[in-house]
């Protein structure tokens, strides 16, 4: 029993899910792959800079998201002689938005134990940032996420929304996870509830419209 009170097996699922739960909530985009560079688990800000959720990225490979200004031989020869190191790669990707992006990824070859299987930890650092889409500065919503919540607000699903305003669905997801996370609320009424409270949907419009 461990002296927390509790079992050994609980105590690693405890803090399993706690690691996650911080990965997941790190600013800085980061992905765990196999040594081949398929990505086994990618935290929000990886997935956000495509638009999508995290669990979309898994089983993609990072050379398919990435295209590297650098050569790739040193990692490879890391893999091949079990040589764990860190090694900064010039990167570049089209974001969710299409626009062209630049960064610096930092590969560490990493394993549990001398013998265990090497996967690569990849840390993105965005040399470029966006321009971040403009918003209400009474609401803090952006145009776009107006839109969306106006579409639900009258009927819309996901999909349809999506289609309505040349989206993917995962890119819709995300934005009414952001909103879901600022008020504290999660689902469509209860976040069309809070737009009407906030202000940001017109309560004398139909079809719903985003406030003037």
């Amino acid at each position: 029993m461990a002296r927390n009170g509790r079992r050994p097996e609980d105590e690693a699922v405890f803090w399993r899910n706690r690691t996650v739960a911080l990965f997941d909530r790190m600013p800085m985009p980061v992905a765990f792959c196999d040594a081949h560079g398929t990505i086994l688990s990618a935290n929000s800000a990886m997935a956000a800079e495509w638009g999508v959720l995290p669990g979309r990225l898994e089983g993609r490979s990072v050379l398919d998201l990435f295209h590297p200004t650098t050569g790739l031989h040193p990692i490879a020869e890391a893999v091949r002689l079990r040589r764990r190191s860190r090694y900064p790669v010039e990167v570049s990707w089209t974001g969710g938005s299409g626009a062209e992006r630049h960064g610096e990824m930092t590969v560490d070859v990493v394993s549990d134990t001398p013998g265990a299987p090497l996967h690569l930890l990849l840390l993105l650092r965005v040399l470029d940032e966006p321009a971040p889409a403009p918003e209400d500065a009474r609401t803090g919503v952006s145009e776009r996420e107006a839109r969306i919540l106006a579409l639900a607000a009258g009927g819309a699903t996901t999909a349809q929304i999506a289609s309505a305003l040349g989206l993917t669905v995962d890119g819709v997801n995300y934005h009414f996870g952001r909103l879901s996370r600022r008020w504290g609320v999660t689902g469509k009424p209860a976040l069309v509830a809070r737009a009407y409270v906030a202000g940001v949907l017109d309560p004398g419009a139909w079809p719903p419209e985003p406030a003037p």
